[in-house]
């Protein structure tokens, strides 16, 4: 988002040695009895001006196969390496399974902590384990999808903030080219478009990511043209008794079904529909191309609360229409490097 930050101390950790040195050492910062924060590539956070914290920056690199048959590779990702770069790379290899959500920023670090997804795939679904320090503990841990206790943009990690850093990720990936998931938005569209150029009748794992980037240039814009951090607002999740009733008024409205009788609905339909797409309070305004997105018009001089006073009023008038809350998807973090709950403002 572009909202400049200095921090009191920064430690950048290029192998976990290093964290354990570090957590073992008396150094000034820890003298003074500072905070940590755990900060990844920080294309997801929303810094304050100033941060009385220790910062630790995870920028552990390499990609190793750890185990490999005829249909599947396993694979272990350190922290520090690009996700997009990830996928790009394991779908050149013809190692299948995060083609979907190609384009999403960030290090791979982090992509437990938010169970990135996108397009009808969560992280979790191919993540076989996180390697992370505890913190408090000053422990080492393996733990497993279940030990994640993922959900919808959530995990342990992100309930307890600081208290774990991510050093490796390990997942599993399918050989099959022919099993891909194509069926959200436009992608099955541009996928078939892509594949007809190579003169292939049916797409390819390479077919959908090569199409879900094409489409999320189409609507998202350039972080480094246009300061933004991605979709803004969580997909509300209601009872499936008020999505129907929503129905009779805005026949149009737009939501996926999800277990236990609850539909997640689309936010940026939301957002549009109040009347909002490209609204906002200066300078925080939605994309004229995609509500869902917040942009920053004055770089490195907008503040933590420029960002707040939008958010409140895109969602109030969201609420105001429809009577659902939207939730804010990027993390907000407080000067002490602690972090602030869904809807916390200053």
């Amino acid at each position: 988002m572009a909202l400049a930050c200095a921090a009191d101390f920064a430690v950048t950790l290029t192998d976990e040695a290093q964290l354990d040195d570090f957590m073992a050492s008396g150094t000034e910062a820890t003298a003074d009895d500072l905070s940590l924060f755990v900060l990844s590539g920080g294309s997801n956070v929303l810094l304050p001006a100033s941060l009385n914290a220790v910062v630790l920056q995870p920028n552990m690199r390499g990609i190793h196969v750890t185990a490999q048959t005829e249909h599947y590779v396993d694979i272990e990702v350190m922290a520090g390496e690009n996700w997009h770069d990830l996928v790009v790379y394991t779908v050149n290899q013809g190692w299948y399974g995060l083609e979907n959500l190609a384009l999403i920023p960030g290090l791979t670090g982090a992509a437990p902590v938010q169970n990135i997804g996108a397009y009808g795939v969560q992280l979790e679904d191919r993540l076989q384990y996180v390697r992370a320090y505890h913190l408090p503990s000053k422990t080492w841990h393996n733990l497993s999808t279940t030990d994640c206790d993922f959900g919808y943009r959530d995990s342990i990690f992100k309930r307890a903030p600081n208290t774990w850093l991510i050093s490796r990720v390990g997942f599993r990936l399918h050989t099959d080219p022919t099993n891909i998931l194509a069926s959200y938005g436009d992608v099955q569209t541009v996928a078939q478009r892509y594949a007809e150029q190579q003169d292939r009748k049916q797409p390819t794992p390479v077919d959908v990511m090569q199409a879900i980037i094409e489409i999320r240039q189409q609507k998202l814009p350039d972080p480094k043209q246009l300061p933004n951090c991605g979709s803004f607002f969580q997909n509300p999740i209601i009872d499936q008794s008020q999505f129907i009733a929503l129905q009779a008024t805005y026949p149009a409205i737009v939501g996926y079904p999800m277990p236990d009788a609850m539909v997640k609905v689309a936010a940026g339909w939301l957002i549009e529909q109040a009347g909002l797409k490209g609204g906002g309070i200066t300078p925080i305004f939605t994309h004229k191309q995609q509500a869902l997105v917040l942009t920053n018009h004055a770089p490195y001089q907008a503040t933590q609360a420029d960002v707040a006073t939008a958010q409140h009023y895109i969602a109030d008038v969201v609420y105001e229409k429809f009577a659902i809350q939207l939730s804010r998807e990027p993390v907000w973090v407080n000067a002490d490097g602690s972090i602030g709950h869904a809807e916390h403002v200053v």
